[in-house]
């Protein structure tokens, strides 16, 4: 553990407090993909297979419930809420997202650490996290129109992956033998999908106007 492992931990949590802030207090998911959630639960399903069979802290399992439960309580808000689910803009939100799931499990097949069940599952679910936050940003560009809550959601989740990004090289540069390419490769991979956003979100929030994405 580092501050920019701690920073990425916190800041991944503030993104899921802001969605589900959103959802609580205004009972409405105007703006969220039900296709990147539905992505996410299913990255934070195939990671977390080990949640009862190796503990590493308290800390760890906590993180790791946390996001499991919001996932799926946040799809099944989308889904099921009388009042939630009507906000749901299926009309833009039209991204084909199960043709991301099937590649990603086959690189994970190809390319793992260990060629396990455990092991294929988790590279699995980093290559998918790489590619999930797709549906979302196509789902902004069409719609143009963002809200605060759904910025800083999106936004906050990007940093979070950058903080991440910090943590892996301050660890090269600390512990001996720390070498993780598959997590460093999707990470930078799904931090550029960010950059677009990160520009005119920083734009936006530089010059006090509402944020807006290029069609």
């Amino acid at each position: 553990m580092n501050a920019f492992r701690l920073a990425g931990d916190m800041t991944h949590l503030l993104s899921v407090v802001v969605l589900l802030l959103k959802i609580h207090t205004i009972k409405s998911c105007a703006g969220i993909s039900l296709k990147t959630q539905e992505l996410y639960a299913l990255v934070f399903a195939a990671r977390y297979l080990d949640l009862f069979v190796h503990f590493i802290s308290l800390y760890n399992t906590v993180m790791k419930l946390v996001f499991l439960a919001s996932s799926f309580s946040i799809v099944w808000y989308m889904r099921q809420h009388k009042i939630v689910r009507r906000t749901y803009d299926k009309d833009h939100d039209t991204f084909r997202h199960h043709f991301l799931v099937l590649p990603c499990l086959a690189l994970a097949l190809l390319i793992n650490e260990k060629f396990t069940f455990r092991e294929v599952m988790w590279a699995f679910s980093i290559y998918l996290e790489a590619v999930a936050i797709l549906p979302q940003l196509v789902l902004l560009q069409r719609t143009r129109n963002i809200d605060n809550l759904t910025g800083q959601y999106v936004f906050f989740l990007g940093a979070y992956r950058v903080l991440y990004i910090l943590n892996w090289i301050f660890r090269y540069f600390t512990e001996p033998h720390f070498v993780h390419w598959i997590s460093w490769t999707a990470g930078i991979v799904q931090t550029l999908l960010y950059a677009d956003f990160f520009y005119y979100y920083i734009i936006s929030w530089k010059n006090n106007v509402k944020l807006e994405l290029p069609a």
